[in-house]
């Protein structure tokens, strides 16, 4: 098993939007094409206020890339992606890492 971690830094002001649409529409299509997340969390205490950080659960890069691609390819969420940026891009930079895990 290894693990995603993604970070959204948001363009100002556009977090709630961000929440909103994970809220409304994301986590669908996350359903929709077997996407596993684990959590989502904002900062408390930190250097930005402006980014969101989950983490996505994944059985191998292989499985990452198919479920991710066809998910990003979906003509639902990419209409749905257009119709929630009609004020502008929500999300200014996204950083994402892969983590593997170790034994201690």
């Amino acid at each position: 098993m290894i693990h995603e971690l993604r970070i959204y830094h948001c363009a100002p002001g556009r977090l709630p939007d961000l929440l909103q649409r994970f809220r409304q529409h994301t986590l669908g299509f996350f359903a929709k094409h077997g996407i596993r997340h684990e959590g989502f969390w904002t900062t408390l205490i930190g250097p930005s206020n402006a980014a969101l950080y989950y983490t996505l659960a994944w059985e191998s890069l292989a499985e990452r890339e198919a479920k991710w691609n066809t998910f990003q390819a979906d003509p639902d969420w990419i209409e749905t992606r257009r119709q929630t940026e009609t004020a502008g891009p929500i999300v200014e930079r996204i950083e994402n890492i892969i983590l593997q895990p170790v034994a201690l």
